[in-house]
Protein backbone atom coordinates (compact mmCIF):
# COMPACT_ATOMS: atom_id res chain seq x y z
CA UNK A 1 0.00 0.00 0.00
CA UNK A 2 1.38 3.62 -1.12
CA UNK A 3 0.66 6.01 1.94
CA UNK A 4 1.13 9.68 1.91
CA UNK A 5 2.01 10.71 6.37
CA UNK A 6 2.41 14.71 6.70
CA UNK A 7 4.62 16.11 9.00
CA UNK A 8 6.77 12.61 9.00
CA UNK A 9 9.58 14.53 10.59
CA UNK A 10 7.27 15.03 13.54
CA UNK A 11 6.64 12.82 17.22
CA UNK A 12 3.54 11.19 15.79
CA UNK A 13 4.25 10.84 11.82
CA UNK A 14 7.75 9.89 12.40
CA UNK A 15 6.81 6.50 14.64
CA UNK A 16 3.89 5.99 12.15
CA UNK A 17 6.19 5.94 9.13
CA UNK A 18 8.18 3.52 11.30
CA UNK A 19 5.42 1.35 12.29
CA UNK A 20 3.86 1.21 8.37
CA UNK A 21 7.07 0.49 6.71
CA UNK A 22 7.74 -2.19 9.29
CA UNK A 23 4.27 -4.02 7.99
CA UNK A 24 5.57 -3.62 4.32
CA UNK A 25 4.17 -0.43 3.16
CA UNK A 26 5.75 1.89 0.78
CA UNK A 27 5.92 5.85 2.53
CA UNK A 28 5.87 9.27 1.24
CA UNK A 29 6.44 12.00 3.41
CA UNK A 30 6.63 15.34 3.50
CA UNK A 31 7.42 17.58 5.96
CA UNK A 32 8.65 21.59 6.19
CA UNK A 33 10.81 21.22 8.87
CA UNK A 34 9.73 24.59 10.50
CA UNK A 35 11.26 26.07 13.71
CA UNK A 36 8.21 25.77 16.07
CA UNK A 37 10.51 23.52 18.09
CA UNK A 38 14.21 22.51 18.25
CA UNK A 39 14.54 21.69 14.12
CA UNK A 40 17.39 19.31 15.04
CA UNK A 41 15.34 16.77 16.42
CA UNK A 42 13.01 16.86 13.61
CA UNK A 43 15.92 16.07 11.32
CA UNK A 44 17.43 13.39 13.74
CA UNK A 45 13.87 11.86 13.37
CA UNK A 46 14.23 12.15 9.62
CA UNK A 47 17.32 10.31 9.60
CA UNK A 48 16.03 7.25 10.86
CA UNK A 49 13.89 6.71 7.74
CA UNK A 50 15.52 8.08 4.72
CA UNK A 51 17.98 4.82 4.99
CA UNK A 52 14.53 2.65 4.14
CA UNK A 53 14.63 1.51 0.40
CA UNK A 54 10.59 2.26 0.79
CA UNK A 55 10.88 5.66 2.33
CA UNK A 56 10.94 8.89 0.50
CA UNK A 57 10.71 12.23 1.63
CA UNK A 58 10.11 15.36 0.39
CA UNK A 59 10.51 19.39 2.17
CA UNK A 60 7.69 20.48 1.69
CA UNK A 61 5.02 23.11 3.03
CA UNK A 62 1.06 21.88 3.16
CA UNK A 63 0.22 25.79 2.40
CA UNK A 64 1.90 25.79 -0.74
CA UNK A 65 -0.78 25.51 -3.41
CA UNK A 66 0.70 24.73 -6.83
CA UNK A 67 3.27 22.33 -5.16
CA UNK A 68 0.65 20.30 -3.15
CA UNK A 69 -0.78 19.85 -6.76
CA UNK A 70 1.87 18.70 -8.02
CA UNK A 71 2.35 16.18 -5.77
CA UNK A 72 -0.95 14.55 -5.93
CA UNK A 73 -0.44 14.59 -9.84
CA UNK A 74 3.02 13.06 -9.75
CA UNK A 75 2.43 10.08 -6.94
CA UNK A 76 -0.09 7.82 -6.53
CA UNK A 77 -1.28 7.02 -2.64
CA UNK A 78 -3.87 4.73 -1.60
CA UNK A 79 -4.11 6.13 2.04
CA UNK A 80 -3.15 9.37 3.26
CA UNK A 81 -2.46 9.93 7.08
CA UNK A 82 -1.90 13.68 7.81
CA UNK A 83 -1.24 14.49 10.83
CA UNK A 84 1.66 18.05 9.49
CA UNK A 85 -0.30 20.90 11.26
CA UNK A 86 0.44 23.59 13.49
CA UNK A 87 0.70 23.09 16.90
CA UNK A 88 0.29 24.33 20.23
CA UNK A 89 -2.44 26.33 22.22
CA UNK A 90 -0.09 29.18 23.58
CA UNK A 91 1.46 29.78 20.07
CA UNK A 92 -2.03 30.15 18.65
CA UNK A 93 -2.10 33.46 20.83
CA UNK A 94 1.45 34.73 19.49
CA UNK A 95 1.25 33.47 15.78
CA UNK A 96 -2.33 32.89 14.39
CA UNK A 97 -1.64 33.63 11.19
CA UNK A 98 0.08 30.22 10.86
CA UNK A 99 -2.43 28.55 11.72
CA UNK A 100 -4.49 29.47 8.98
CA UNK A 101 -1.83 28.64 6.70
CA UNK A 102 -1.33 25.56 7.50
CA UNK A 103 -4.42 23.71 9.67
CA UNK A 104 -7.14 25.27 7.24
CA UNK A 105 -5.57 26.63 3.87
CA UNK A 106 -3.06 23.11 4.27
CA UNK A 107 -6.15 20.79 5.22
CA UNK A 108 -8.10 22.32 1.77
CA UNK A 109 -4.68 21.03 -0.16
CA UNK A 110 -4.91 17.68 1.33
CA UNK A 111 -8.96 17.49 0.88
CA UNK A 112 -8.34 18.04 -3.05
CA UNK A 113 -5.55 16.37 -3.41
CA UNK A 114 -7.46 12.86 -2.30
CA UNK A 115 -10.62 14.28 -3.99
CA UNK A 116 -9.18 14.15 -7.35
CA UNK A 117 -6.67 11.41 -7.32
CA UNK A 118 -8.98 8.63 -5.90
CA UNK A 119 -7.39 8.47 -2.22
CA UNK A 120 -9.56 5.10 -0.63
CA UNK A 121 -8.91 6.75 2.81
CA UNK A 122 -7.54 10.28 4.48
CA UNK A 123 -6.74 10.21 8.11
CA UNK A 124 -6.05 12.74 9.58
CA UNK A 125 -5.23 14.53 13.45
CA UNK A 126 -7.81 16.36 14.96
CA UNK A 127 -7.32 17.37 18.73
CA UNK A 128 -8.93 16.78 22.15
CA UNK A 129 -8.68 20.33 22.22
CA UNK A 130 -11.99 20.30 20.23
CA UNK A 131 -13.48 19.64 23.43
CA UNK A 132 -12.94 23.19 24.63
CA UNK A 133 -15.11 24.42 27.54
CA UNK A 134 -17.13 21.15 27.87
CA UNK A 135 -18.08 20.45 31.58
CA UNK A 136 -19.32 16.66 30.96
CA UNK A 137 -16.47 13.97 31.35
CA UNK A 138 -15.36 11.67 29.86
CA UNK A 139 -15.51 13.38 26.29
CA UNK A 140 -17.01 11.71 23.68
CA UNK A 141 -16.85 12.05 19.83
CA UNK A 142 -21.08 12.77 20.21
CA UNK A 143 -20.34 15.69 22.42
CA UNK A 144 -21.51 19.39 21.47
CA UNK A 145 -17.79 21.03 21.11
CA UNK A 146 -18.84 24.55 19.56
CA UNK A 147 -17.34 26.31 22.52
CA UNK A 148 -13.10 26.00 21.60
CA UNK A 149 -11.17 27.85 23.74
CA UNK A 150 -7.87 28.08 21.76
CA UNK A 151 -7.55 29.90 17.49
CA UNK A 152 -6.04 25.88 17.78
CA UNK A 153 -8.68 24.27 18.61
CA UNK A 154 -10.95 26.24 16.60
CA UNK A 155 -9.02 25.13 13.37
CA UNK A 156 -9.07 21.87 14.06
CA UNK A 157 -12.82 21.25 14.86
CA UNK A 158 -12.83 23.35 11.50
CA UNK A 159 -11.07 20.02 9.97
CA UNK A 160 -13.21 18.01 11.24
CA UNK A 161 -16.51 20.08 9.36
CA UNK A 162 -14.24 20.63 6.29
CA UNK A 163 -13.48 16.51 6.19
CA UNK A 164 -17.71 15.61 6.37
CA UNK A 165 -18.61 18.28 3.69
CA UNK A 166 -16.09 16.42 1.62
CA UNK A 167 -16.72 13.11 2.22
CA UNK A 168 -20.50 14.11 2.10
CA UNK A 169 -20.13 15.66 -1.50
CA UNK A 170 -17.26 13.41 -2.70
CA UNK A 171 -17.82 10.43 -0.91
CA UNK A 172 -14.28 10.45 0.22
CA UNK A 173 -13.37 8.15 3.47
CA UNK A 174 -12.25 10.59 6.11
CA UNK A 175 -11.76 9.80 10.23
CA UNK A 176 -10.20 12.03 12.80
CA UNK A 177 -8.57 11.40 15.59
CA UNK A 178 -9.16 13.34 18.08
CA UNK A 179 -5.50 12.75 19.99
CA UNK A 180 -5.49 13.28 24.00
CA UNK A 181 -1.91 14.90 25.60
CA UNK A 182 0.52 12.42 23.43
CA UNK A 183 3.98 11.82 24.92
CA UNK A 184 7.08 9.26 24.78
CA UNK A 185 10.73 9.30 23.01
CA UNK A 186 11.73 11.74 20.68
CA UNK A 187 8.36 13.76 21.80
CA UNK A 188 7.64 17.50 21.25
CA UNK A 189 10.13 20.15 23.24
CA UNK A 190 6.98 22.02 23.92
CA UNK A 191 5.13 20.01 26.16
CA UNK A 192 4.93 19.70 29.11
CA UNK A 193 6.54 16.39 30.27
CA UNK A 194 9.24 17.47 28.13
CA UNK A 195 10.09 20.86 29.68
CA UNK A 196 9.27 19.11 32.80
CA UNK A 197 11.95 16.56 32.89
CA UNK A 198 14.46 18.95 31.03
CA UNK A 199 14.02 21.87 33.82
CA UNK A 200 14.53 18.82 36.47
CA UNK A 201 17.29 17.11 35.14
CA UNK A 202 18.76 20.31 34.34
CA UNK A 203 18.24 21.85 37.96
CA UNK A 204 15.94 24.72 37.09
CA UNK A 205 12.11 25.36 37.97
CA UNK A 206 9.09 24.15 36.68
CA UNK A 207 6.25 26.10 36.35
CA UNK A 208 2.68 24.95 37.57
CA UNK A 209 -0.36 25.95 36.15
CA UNK A 210 -3.47 26.92 37.65
CA UNK A 211 -1.56 25.25 41.19
CA UNK A 212 -1.59 22.04 39.94
CA UNK A 213 -5.49 21.97 40.00
CA UNK A 214 -5.61 20.28 36.48
CA UNK A 215 -6.02 16.61 34.84
CA UNK A 216 -4.86 15.40 32.05
CA UNK A 217 -5.42 11.71 30.10
CA UNK A 218 -2.23 11.06 28.85
CA UNK A 219 -1.48 8.97 25.80
CA UNK A 220 1.67 6.38 25.11
CA UNK A 221 3.48 7.28 21.42
CA UNK A 222 3.12 3.65 21.22
CA UNK A 223 -0.80 3.44 21.52
CA UNK A 224 -1.58 6.30 19.61
CA UNK A 225 0.63 4.77 16.46
CA UNK A 226 -1.10 1.44 16.62
CA UNK A 227 -5.08 3.24 16.96
CA UNK A 228 -3.64 5.38 14.22
CA UNK A 229 -2.63 2.12 11.67
CA UNK A 230 -5.77 0.55 12.45
CA UNK A 231 -7.92 3.31 11.61
CA UNK A 232 -6.47 3.80 8.37
CA UNK A 233 -6.74 -0.17 7.56
CA UNK A 234 -10.48 0.28 8.77
CA UNK A 235 -12.59 2.51 6.00
CA UNK A 236 -15.89 4.02 7.68
CA UNK A 237 -18.87 2.45 6.90
CA UNK A 238 -21.85 4.74 5.69
CA UNK A 239 -24.54 4.33 7.85
CA UNK A 240 -28.22 6.07 7.78
CA UNK A 241 -28.63 8.83 10.76
CA UNK A 242 -31.49 9.55 12.32
CA UNK A 243 -30.85 12.85 13.04
CA UNK A 244 -29.01 14.29 9.72
CA UNK A 245 -30.10 13.63 6.35
CA UNK A 246 -26.30 11.94 5.17
CA UNK A 247 -24.65 8.52 4.88
CA UNK A 248 -21.13 10.16 4.36
CA UNK A 249 -18.41 7.81 5.19
CA UNK A 250 -17.03 9.73 7.86
CA UNK A 251 -15.84 9.21 11.36
CA UNK A 252 -14.29 10.54 14.25
CA UNK A 253 -12.44 8.34 17.24
CA UNK A 254 -10.62 9.66 20.69
CA UNK A 255 -7.38 8.31 21.00
CA UNK A 256 -6.83 8.69 24.47
CA UNK A 257 -5.79 6.47 27.71
CA UNK A 258 -9.28 6.67 29.30
CA UNK A 259 -7.28 7.40 32.86
CA UNK A 260 -7.04 11.17 33.72
CA UNK A 261 -3.94 12.07 35.87
CA UNK A 262 -3.64 14.83 38.66
CA UNK A 263 -0.73 17.46 37.77
CA UNK A 264 0.83 16.94 40.96
CA UNK A 265 0.59 12.82 40.26
CA UNK A 266 2.03 13.61 36.81
CA UNK A 267 5.01 15.67 38.61
CA UNK A 268 5.76 12.94 41.15
CA UNK A 269 6.04 10.40 38.08
CA UNK A 270 8.45 12.47 36.67
CA UNK A 271 10.46 12.88 39.59
CA UNK A 272 10.27 9.63 40.58
CA UNK A 273 11.43 8.67 37.24
CA UNK A 274 14.81 11.02 37.67
CA UNK A 275 15.39 10.35 41.13
CA UNK A 276 14.90 14.42 41.73
CA UNK A 277 12.66 16.33 43.53
CA UNK A 278 11.08 19.25 41.20
CA UNK A 279 11.25 23.15 42.15
CA UNK A 280 7.84 24.08 41.72
CA UNK A 281 6.93 27.48 40.50
CA UNK A 282 2.96 27.90 40.82
CA UNK A 283 1.14 29.74 37.83
CA UNK A 284 -2.18 31.27 37.45
CA UNK A 285 -4.46 28.97 34.80
CA UNK A 286 -2.79 30.23 31.06
CA UNK A 287 -5.32 31.80 28.42
CA UNK A 288 -6.62 28.94 26.01
CA UNK A 289 -5.88 26.27 28.30
CA UNK A 290 -8.68 23.49 30.14
CA UNK A 291 -8.60 22.22 33.43
CA UNK A 292 -9.38 18.71 32.92
CA UNK A 293 -9.02 16.46 29.78
CA UNK A 294 -11.07 12.72 29.54
CA UNK A 295 -11.45 10.69 27.03
CA UNK A 296 -14.47 8.14 26.34
CA UNK A 297 -12.98 5.59 23.90
CA UNK A 298 -15.87 2.84 23.94
CA UNK A 299 -16.27 3.76 19.91
CA UNK A 300 -12.75 3.30 19.33
CA UNK A 301 -12.85 0.02 21.37
CA UNK A 302 -15.98 -1.26 19.57
CA UNK A 303 -15.35 -0.26 15.91
CA UNK A 304 -11.67 -0.97 15.89
CA UNK A 305 -10.97 -3.19 18.56
CA UNK A 306 -8.58 -1.31 20.48
CA UNK A 307 -7.91 1.03 23.24
CA UNK A 308 -4.77 2.83 24.55
CA UNK A 309 -3.38 1.38 28.03
CA UNK A 310 -0.27 2.05 28.59
CA UNK A 311 0.56 3.31 32.19
CA UNK A 312 1.47 6.57 32.43
CA UNK A 313 4.65 5.29 34.93
CA UNK A 314 5.47 2.73 32.14
CA UNK A 315 5.57 5.42 29.42
CA UNK A 316 7.34 8.37 31.52
CA UNK A 317 10.04 5.74 32.43
CA UNK A 318 10.78 5.16 28.81
CA UNK A 319 11.01 9.17 27.90
CA UNK A 320 13.48 9.56 31.02
CA UNK A 321 15.56 6.97 29.43
CA UNK A 322 15.18 8.26 25.96
CA UNK A 323 16.36 11.55 27.25
CA UNK A 324 18.88 10.85 28.94
CA UNK A 325 20.36 8.96 26.14
CA UNK A 326 19.56 11.54 23.63
CA UNK A 327 21.47 14.50 25.64
CA UNK A 328 23.66 12.25 27.05
CA UNK A 329 23.22 12.67 30.32
CA UNK A 330 24.51 9.77 32.95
Amino acid sequence: MNVLVTGVAGFIGYFVAQRLLAEGDVVYGIDNLNDYYDVSLKQDRLAQLLPHPSFSFTNLDLAARDQMIALFQEQSFDRVIHLAAQAGVRYSLKNPYAYADSNLAGFIHILEGCRHHGVEHLVYASSSSVYGANRKVPFATADNVDHPVSLYAATKKANELMAHSYSHLYNLPTTGLRFFTVYGPWGRPDMAYFKFVDAIANNRPIQVYNHGKMQRDFTYIDDVVEGVVRVMRHLPIPIEDATFNTTAPYKLYNIGNHSPVELMRFIEIIEQALGKTAEKEMMPMQPGDVTATYADVADLSAEVGFAPSTPLEVGIEKFVAWYKDYYGLS
